[in-house]
């Protein structure tokens, strides 16, 4: 790791209770070792012809390493809003500037039921301009149709936040159910 980069590890963020209260604040490596609840945003983005950004994460990523995703996205830091985020880390997963602003399309609370658990905010935003990937985050990247990315889904192993975010997000398009809803939970 370059002496001049930031420690991912030590970014601090909002910890915040079961209705995305902030109750507190921690660094990354600590929320992420002691299971505290904290929030992160997901940037579905399409290029010109509409097609899917997806990539495999490098191996040096705190969480899910070497992965494949379908959205660009990562934690909210201390005192930031969703909104400047999704942004923030589309801008710097995708390597442009003078992105247009993502559009949020819902919040959900993720909890895979093993201790990792965040509130949500899902996003979309068409990128037109030449994307430049971060080293440090993005191993491998393509722009995929729709049903490109169906055929690899059984393919490929997939950041389990990223693709409860995916399931969510095709109820949401296809039957304009309550993605915050977790699968097979009563309304």
């Amino acid at each position: 790791m370059d002496a001049a980069a930031p420690d991912p590890a030590a970014e601090v963020l909002d910890i915040v209770d079961e209705l995305d209260r902030v109750v507190g604040q921690a660094p990354r490596g600590e929320a992420y070792a002691r299971g505290l609840r904290h929030r992160c945003v997901f940037i579905q983005a399409r290029d010109a012809e509409g097609r899917v950004f997806v990539h495999r994460r490098t191996p040096q990523k705190l969480v899910f390493p070497s992965l494949y995703d379908m959205f660009v996205g990562g934690v909210v830091g201390a005192g930031e809003s969703y909104d400047d985020a999704a942004l923030r880390e589309a801008e710097e997963e995708l390597g442009v500037s003078g992105l247009p602003r993502p559009t949020p399309l819902f919040k959900f609370l993720y909890d895979d039921g093993a201790g990792r658990t965040w509130w949500s905010s899902l996003y979309e935003v068409r990128c037109e301009l030449p994307v430049d990937p971060q080293a440090e985050e993005v191993a491998w990247h393509a722009f995929l149709t729709d049903e490109e990315l169906e055929r690899r889904i059984p393919e490929w192993s997939w950041v389990p936040d990223g693709f409860d975010a995916y399931e969510r997000l095709r109820a949401f398009r296809a039957q304009g159910t309550d993605p915050g809803r977790a699968p097979g939970q009563a309304g």
